[in-house]
């Protein structure tokens, strides 16, 4: 179906159609407004998506250095996580309302409560110290925050999302065990618009600029921004703001041919059950494992055409970790679904409610991968 998409300014005089009923043959697949006719411009809201979600990828890099030519990890000390968390959702809020001071709905995976008890002052200093610097060298706001200023900026994110109005979501640090290890981790922004995603970046400092797979590349760059808006397609460009390119999914159509994303760590995606499913597809490649939402990025640019996330039964998805996902790839033109074929609903708050897990690939190889989901799912509940 061929869409022309309309900008217009003022969202009162729109009114939008009802959304068309959901086909996996659809673009749209992960509750956006890409199945509309009218659509408003949110290129102001990306702009400032993206500044904000640099601002705290450059802050994350500075404290996973330090983290990584220290002893800290032999002593399993997460505070340098703990202040790359809070440091990133404090930048990003505080971007986010002087941007946009009078609508501001933040849905955030962090809050201060703890940064607030007795003893956690020095913790909270180091995490202003580090929100001043990288404000500094921005230097667009010309100000200096205080501790208070921080943690009220943390606490911004205590929105519970939903149908009505905008939110923006945000995962501070999505990744935390491969942050950790110097591994991949995102920064992940979102805008909802009435329960739809309408925008997402991922700000990804440690995924190469070029295909992970390709070992040509001469000098082993990294630090990718991908971003997308709501009918405007999928882009890519480094941390640095340079160059951009559109992305694309894979046009891979043979399951054989086909190579697959999964979660680094097993207590986030069943192994095993992945396996089953890419021996029903007859996959020959082995699963490529990275923590966070680095993999959608990768998969809207085609380094691999199948992601799956199966965690264990009991496990609630958070929306912070598939809104800005999501879209990037659905923009790319591949389609986000849970396992028994519905779009993701990320407008009834901070969880989603879905069945089973999430599988994520191009248009042509939905149907068979959830052919293969089914069955093995049905295999594996007959076997207990």
């Amino acid at each position: 179906m061929s869409i022309n998409w309309l900008r217009v300014v003022s969202p009162s005089i729109v009114k939008l159609p009802p959304l068309l009923p959901f086909s996996y043959s659809s673009p749209s697949s992960c509750s956006c407004f890409s199945s509309v006719v009218v659509a408003m411009s949110y290129d102001k809201e990306l702009t400032a998506a993206k500044k904000a979600a640099s601002l705290a990828a450059r802050l994350c890099q500075k404290v996973q250095k330090s983290l990584l030519q220290s002893d800290v990890q032999s002593k399993n000390d997460r505070s340098p996580v703990t202040v790359a968390d809070y440091g990133s959702q404090a930048l990003v809020s505080f971007v986010l309302q002087q941007e946009f001071p009078a609508e501001f709905s933040l849905v955030g995976e962090e809050d201060s409560k703890d940064l607030r008890k007795d003893g956690a002052q020095e913790l909270v200093e180091r995490i202003t110290k580090l929100v001043n610097d990288s404000l500094v060298s921005d230097g667009s706001y010309g100000v200096t925050l205080s501790t208070e200023d921080v943690l009220k900026a943390i606490d911004s994110g205590k929105s519970e999302g939903g149908s009505q109005g905008r939110h923006w979501v945000l995962d501070p640090i999505d990744g935390t065990k491969g942050f950790l290890r110097g591994g991949q981790y995102a920064i992940a922004l979102a805008l909802l618009d009435r329960g739809k995603v309408v925008l997402g970046v991922l700000a990804c400092p440690n995924l190469p600029l070029t295909p992970i797979n390709d070992q040509r590349s001469p000098n082993n760059e990294v630090g990718c921004l991908f971003f997308a808006e709501v009918g405007g397609g999928s882009y890519m460009q480094p941390l640095d703001g340079s160059s951009t390119v559109k992305v694309q999914v894979s046009g891979v159509e043979n399951p054989e041919e086909a190579s697959f994303f999964e979660s680094y760590e097993a207590a986030h995606s069943m192994h095993d059950l992945s396996s089953l499913i890419a021996q029903k597809l007859g996959v020959k490649a082995p699963p490529v494992r990275i923590d966070s939402q680095a993999k959608y990025g990768a998969l809207s640019r085609g380094d691999g055409a199948i992601y799956m996330r199966l965690p264990h039964k009991g496990y609630r998805e958070k929306i912070w970790d598939h809104a800005a996902g999501c879209i990037v790839v659905t923009e790319a033109g591949g389609v986000v679904m849970d396992a028994a074929g519905n779009p993701l609903d990320f407008s009834k708050g901070k969880l989603l409610d879905l069945d089973t897990g999430i599988i994520v690939t191009n248009q042509k190889l939905m149907p068979v991968l959830l052919k293969a989901v089914r069955e093995s799912l049905e295999e594996k509940a007959s076997s207990l």
